[in-house]
């Protein structure tokens, strides 16, 4: 199948929106602790939905996965539990730097690591870097990091129109050494997901000889990954639930939880978020394969930025930026142009490959 650089844009902004909107069923959830809810998410995000849409969209699926080598299935599924790590140490960023320079510092990490890192594996960067095309997608990639920097510094603004007293509630644990060395040890390990996705390149391969369509070739590589994000949140969350002693939260909403609390709408809230974050991937997976194989590193770039994208839009939907000043609602407008530029510029980049590709040798 020809490769669509123009679709697979779409698509990873489709993946980006869904990344940005996981978490607002979870605020109709009530009653519940963090954890409890995040488990229940979680079996739907990183186990029931991955092998339900696999399963649905790839033929002879268990057989795909048994023919795989033992020590692809197991690269994958480590760099999962990796990637796990990084996600639980991403809310310890926004503890100690708060927001604006917590994601600025962790999303760029995420973006430059989880782009740069697996066609230097591949060795395919040297000579990415003599082509125009490969140009043209570094500097999106560069554009896209400017865009993280300008988010970082919108949110650094925001915090900075705020009181002193209300600075104070908004990072009560500021600590700039220490949240640096969690911002990168959680934007290294965060990356890891892309890490997982190139090492599933041969679980590809195979879904694709047993009949997949070309634009599903990815969901056979999501249940192994996933499976082992899934080890590390929940060995987290199982751990939550022994301090607290919140186990029984699945079986009864707490007397002292709001009136209006129900125990099925809590577990149809977590479900939809679980399933929205899965979506986030499922639509990644499908846009990677419209990148072409050579610049389907590109695709990291255009999920970080579209994820920064819409989560921006829905701060500003939410009224998040109300009572910013000036300076603060300036960035927030450059950071959405500065995005929407940079997905522009890779796909841009990613179709002039596709171009030359198509030229008679």
């Amino acid at each position: 199948m020809t490769p669509n650089p123009i679709l697979g844009v779409l698509l990873h902004w489709l993946g980006g929106l869904a990344s940005a909107s996981f978490y607002v069923p979870f605020r109709r959830v009530r009653g519940w602790s963090w954890e409890t809810y995040w488990l229940v998410g979680g079996i739907v995000s990183w186990i029931v939905a991955p092998w339900f849409f696999a399963s649905l969209l790839v033929p002879h699926l268990l057989a795909v996965l048994a023919a795989a080598r033992p020590v692809t299935q197991l690269l994958v599924f480590t760099f999962g539990v990796l990637w796990g790590f990084g996600g639980l140490t991403f809310g310890l960023t926004m503890r100690y730097l708060g927001v604006g320079l917590g994601m600025a510092v962790a999303l760029g990490y995420t973006a430059v690591f989880g782009t740069l890192v697996p066609p230097i594996a591949r060795g395919q960067f040297g000579s990415l870097l003599t082509q125009r095309s490969g140009q043209i997608i570094f500097i999106g990639v560069a554009v896209c990091a400017l865009g993280i920097l300008t988010a970082g510094a919108a949110g650094i603004s925001r915090e900075r129109d705020l009181t002193a007293e209300e600075q104070l509630r908004v990072i009560p644990e500021f600590n700039l050494r220490r949240g640096l060395a969690v911002a990168s040890f959680s934007g290294i390990l965060s990356a890891c997901f892309a890490f997982g996705l190139a090492a599933g390149d041969p679980i590809k391969v195979l879904a694709i000889q047993a009949g997949a369509a070309t634009v599903w070739q990815g969901l056979p590589v999501l249940i192994v990954l996933l499976a082992g994000g899934f080890l590390t949140n929940a060995a987290w969350c199982l751990a939550m639930h022994a301090r607290r002693h919140s186990f029984a939260e699945y079986g009864c909403i707490p007397r002292d939880a709001e009136p209006q609390s129900r125990l099925p709408w809590n577990y149809f809230f977590s479900a939809l978020a679980g399933l929205t974050w899965y979506l986030q991937f499922f639509f990644y997976t499908m846009g990677e394969s419209q990148m072409g194989r050579r610049y389907g590193f590109s695709s990291w770039t255009l999920h970080m930025a579209s994820i920064i994208l819409f989560s921006t839009l829905w701060g500003i939907a939410l009224h998040e930026w109300r009572g910013a000043g000036l300076r603060t609602r300036m960035l927030v407008a450059m950071t959405l142009l500065v995005l929407v530029g940079s997905t522009v510029i890779v796909g841009y980049g990613n179709l002039l490959a596709v171009r030359i590709q198509a030229l008679p040798h």
